[in-house]
């Protein structure tokens, strides 16, 4: 007997699981079903929208003012901005004041661990204190066990961009012996915890000492996102009332606590929905009759197990999750068989440029309006599947700073239209 629900959803990333949620909301019985861990992890945190037209343009203060412009192909033009807008106001009332920037139209400048400036639509609130829009001058603070941040080499790249505020980058030892390559989450916990080190001093005390020796007149520290994974307001306060001055974080590379907290936020949001959730086994085939998906096969212990729905969404990620997948014969969509457009010759994949425009990054499935993924002559491959995400083509969301507003905008619309369809 197949396992049946109204809404299944395939993929656990921020599409995923904002397509879930966007289906429970109409009342229907949903299920995501996802291969591995989500890749919320390996994000910074930052909820991107549009930082670049596809020209490059930018960054751009007023992201929605660029929708109009582009492509007509382009998932946003799919959604439209009611749509987007729809998106991030369920993020919005979804994370609280854990986040900056809700409820507004406008881009904010966050400086990241490279010392580059990100245009971004929503960001932590424990980096709201950096933005490179803020004048007071900024010490970056890096921990020597930890070289993911090279704090100077931040600073100097971000006085070359042309900030608005001095900037200095030094390197502390953190009062902990970590041994060699310990993990972010290692310093997070031992910063929730604040238990006593040398001297009886507290670890947060004992680490504020060791900055506030470097503090020359700044007026906020800049420190690796590592300040707590339970607790890190607490965290963030308590260094900034030792030091005196504002403390932010500054989002790193995977595997980042940022992204670690907005997955465990978002997956508490399911849970609370009602969403079963099941991860760690592929999705390995699929059924179909009329023009119709009518359940699909996951993988388990080596049995297949079929999963019934009345309405399917596509959200397994893009080129780098393998929800598209790609060798010499060409590229495909692994789980649904959706047609992925594509030139026929290999070199025309990809410019000479290295950081040229590249057709590869704009691989995917093609959807319509309803965002059902078309086949080779534009009719929906099935009338009871929508695609979301990463998975979808014609757009390069590295190059425009979407990908994070994409997976919101399109896995909100395609879980509502989902939902509404299977009651």
């Amino acid at each position: 007997m197949a396992i049946d629900q109204d809404v299944l959803v395939v993929g656990g990333g921020l599409a995923g699981v904002s397509a879930a949620l966007a289906a429970a909301e109409t009342g229907a019985h949903v299920r995501l079903v996802a291969t591995a861990q989500s890749t919320l992890r390996q994000a910074s945190g930052l909820v991107d929208l549009l930082g670049y037209t596809p020209r490059g343009e930018g960054p751009l203060a007023e992201p929605y003012e660029a929708i109009p412009d582009l492509p007509a192909a382009h998932p946003y033009r799919r959604v439209g901005r009611a749509g987007i807008e729809d998106a991030f106001d369920a993020f919005d009332d979804l994370v609280g004041d854990a986040y900056a920037g809700d409820h507004t139209t406008a881009n904010a400048l966050v400086p990241t661990h490279g010392g580059l400036v990100k245009p971004t639509a929503r960001y932590p609130r424990s980096t709201a204190a950096g933005l490179a829009s803020d004048a007071r001058d900024a010490l970056l603070v890096g921990f020597d066990r930890l070289p993911q941040f090279d704090a100077s080499l931040a600073a100097e790249t971000l006085e070359a961009s042309g900030v608005p505020f001095d900037v200095r980058g030094v390197t502390v030892e953190f009062p902990v012996d970590l041994g060699a390559d310990p993990t972010v989450t290692r310093f997070a916990r031992l910063l929730d915890r604040d238990a006593p080190v040398a001297d009886d001093a507290s670890l947060r005390s004992a680490l504020a000492q060791r900055v506030a020796g470097h503090l020359d007149g700044e007026q906020r520290v800049g420190l690796p996102a590592v300040l707590g994974e339970a607790t890190p307001d607490d965290v963030r306060a308590s260094l900034a009332a030792h030091l005196g001055v504002d403390v932010f974080e500054v989002p790193m590379g995977p595997p980042s606590l940022p992204g670690i907290r907005l997955e465990q936020r978002l997956y508490d949001a399911l849970d609370a929905a009602g969403v079963r959730i099941e991860t760690g086994n592929p999705v390995v085939d699929f059924d179909a009759a009329a023009g119709a998906v009518d359940r699909v096969y996951v993988e388990r212990s080596g049995t297949r197990v079929p999963y019934a729905a009345s309405e399917f969404v596509l959200a397994t990620g893009g080129l780098v999750g393998k929800g598209i997948d790609s060798d010499r014969d060409g590229v495909r969509e692994p789980v649904f068989d959706c047609h992925v457009a594509q030139p026929a010759d290999r070199y025309e994949w990809f410019d000479d440029d290295a950081f040229g425009d590249h057709p590869f990054a704009r691989f995917g499935v093609d959807v319509d309006d309803e965002l059902r993924p078309r086949d080779a002559t534009g009719e929906p491959e099935f009338r009871n599947l929508r695609a979301a995400g990463s998975v979808l083509g014609n757009y390069d969301y590295a190059a425009e700073k979407s990908g994070s507003g994409v997976s919101l905008a399109t896995g909100h619309r395609a879980g509502r239209l989902a939902g509404v369809a299977a009651g």
